[in-house]
């Protein structure tokens, strides 16, 4: 394939084609380092146009594409396959923030900008851009809506599909599909954007974004609360929703064990709680008015759920380092989860209500099986999205029990579905989830999925063995 390197080469410049393993390595693994692939090489082109010449030359000689971004997912679908047959298209150099326009609150990003460059650049016009998530510093737009990412603010703002207005995609073929439009309203046929949101690369390369900015808030006053059961913390989110409806921004869940292993291992934080609980609710407001609207709100919710013996102790961040420790805490758990050792990783979405019955049942599935087995379970009640993690029993070995993991997966995958939830709530299904899904989605669901795939992709050369 020398003749197509040097193509490529002619394309985006001999520098951007990486084919030395020192160089291509950090694009061939996963972010969880599970999973190490193959490919002729690294491609990092500069433009929507670079972009759509290097498509159109994979397409000639039937070369996959394997669209990445920061490479922060988690389910294996924005690294290659052992074959070593495919490129992966890096879009790190298409960087740029294009636009921002205050008036029309909307931003236009190219894929590969840092979503905290965009956020920042939300705030230097005033506005702000609420999609935030613990890889924020890493990952980026084209990934973010390659795969329909969620984050801690879905509650009021939504996920990554409902933050965008207009999309550039370079198609199968290597055509290039303006849709760049800043429109709220634009019913003049089949919704294109949101094909190709969600899709994780599978149907075109999306290549800058229109994305929807929103007026600063005045005032977040932050507060973590103890609580004895996920029960109380649904009650708690119906009193915030009623006392605060569209004010309430974050509502996330945390369980004890989630904490202590975050203490453990991060004895540098702040833990203004004493570590007895057995659950812990981290909730934010974004108010509008005043920051002595916003303390007043969320000191009488507190009031409330208290004087309700919803929550059994609470503090509020009385400064913004003070808030910033308190999300510290849950954004630290992934990484306490890591240290402390492997285990058996499950983002799943449910309905809102039946979350409390959900934890409950599957944890005794899981102690019937395992016995001693420990839930690490966190997540965005809010919106339903629940991480319910396992972690091996203290009297086993890590390693011994993610020989397990199987089985593990199908408790509670099965339970999941027994809810009417689903299997993957924000991080999609790359290669990880794509034959497990099998299990879960209806014959005609897949036939129709199969069928726009093929229609968009006939040659099936956008990242391959990806979600269908």
């Amino acid at each position: 394939m020398s003749g197509f390197l040097d193509d490529c080469r002619r394309v985006v410049g001999a520098s951007h084609v990486l084919t030395d393993s020192a160089d291509t390595d950090p694009y061939l693994t996963d972010q969880r380092r599970r999973h190490t692939g193959k490919a002729l090489a690294v491609v990092q082109p500069a433009s929507t146009e670079e972009v759509a010449a290097i498509v159109r030359l994979c397409n000639t000689q039937l070369v996959p594409v394997v669209p990445q971004g920061g490479n922060t997912g988690l389910v294996l679908g924005s690294v290659p396959d052992d074959s070593g047959t495919a490129i992966v298209l890096s879009l790190a150099r298409m960087n740029r923030i294009r636009k921002v326009d205050a008036l029309n609150n909307t931003l236009i990003a190219e894929a590969g900008c840092i979503l905290q460059r965009v956020q920042h650049a939300a705030i230097e016009a005033h506005r702000l851009f609420p999609l935030s998530l613990a890889a924020e510093g890493s990952c980026t737009i084209g990934g973010n809506l390659a795969s329909n990412a969620g984050g801690t603010a879905v509650l009021r703002y939504g996920n990554a599909r409902e933050l965008c207005l207009g999309l550039e995609v370079v198609t199968p073929q290597g055509e290039i599909w303006d849709g760049l439009r800043g429109l709220r309203k634009d019913n003049t046929g089949y919704d294109l954007r949101d094909l190709y949101i969600g899709a994780e690369g599978t149907l075109g390369i999306i290549t800058a974004a229109v994305l929807k900015l929103f007026p600063l808030p005045k005032a977040q006053p932050t507060a973590l609360l103890a609580l004895n059961t996920p029960d109380d913390a649904l009650n708690l989110l119906a009193l915030a929703q009623t006392q605060c409806a569209t004010a309430l921004t974050g509502f996330e869940l945390m369980s004890g064990y989630c904490l202590r292993l975050v203490r453990r291992h991060f004895p540098q934080f702040t833990f203004p709680l004493a570590d007895a609980h057995a659950q812990y609710v981290l909730l934010e407001l974004s108010d509008a008015e005043s920051a002595e609207h916003a303390s007043t709100a969320i000191e009488k919710l507190i009031h409330d759920a208290l004087e309700q013996q919803l929550v059994q102790d609470a503090v509020i961040a009385t400064s913004l380092a003070q808030s910033q420790a308190l999300w510290e805490l849950r954004e630290a758990i992934p990484l306490a989860q890591a240290t402390e050792g492997q285990n058996v990783k499950h983002d799943v979405s449910l309905p809102i209500s039946a979350i409390a019955a959900f934890i409950r049942s599957t944890d005794r599935l899981l102690q019937d099986a395992f016995p001693g087995a420990q839930p690490v379970t966190f997540g965005h009640l809010g919106d339903g999205n629940l991480h319910y993690n396992v972690a091996a029993p203290a009297h086993e070995d890590a390693q011994s029990f993610m020989a397990k993991q199987s089985d593990v997966n199908r408790i509670v995958h099965d339970n999941v579905h027994r809810f009417g939830g689903s299997i993957s709530a924000e991080h999609g299904l790359g290669a990880l989830k794509r034959e497990e899904i099998l299990r879960y989605k209806s014959a005609v669901e897949m036939n129709l999925m199969r069928s726009i795939k093929r229609a968009l992709d006939p040659l099936n050369l956008m990242n391959p063995g990806k979600l269908v």
